[in-house]
């Protein structure tokens, strides 16, 4: 059974803010969300809506269903 699906996207934004060598306060800075916010998304405390998943999905040019664990295939 696969992992829900708040689960993966933490892991997966953490897992792609890293491979892109970017601290929290660096992509915090580049998508202009407040570092917090960041920071609560990567810790599954919150998620984020539709417009916020899309953006990080352009951003780190994957899909938005990569990030929510849908596919493995980015």
């Amino acid at each position: 059974m696969k992992k829900p699906v708040r689960n993966l996207f933490r892991f997966r934004l953490v897992h792609l803010r890293e491979e892109a060598n970017l601290t929290q306060k660096q992509f915090a800075e580049a998508v202009q969300i407040q570092n917090s916010t960041i920071n609560r998304y990567e810790t599954g405390i919150r998620v984020p809506d539709y417009d916020t998943l899309i953006l990080f999905a352009d951003f780190f040019n994957v899909t938005t269903d990569y990030l929510l664990g849908r596919t493995d295939k980015k």
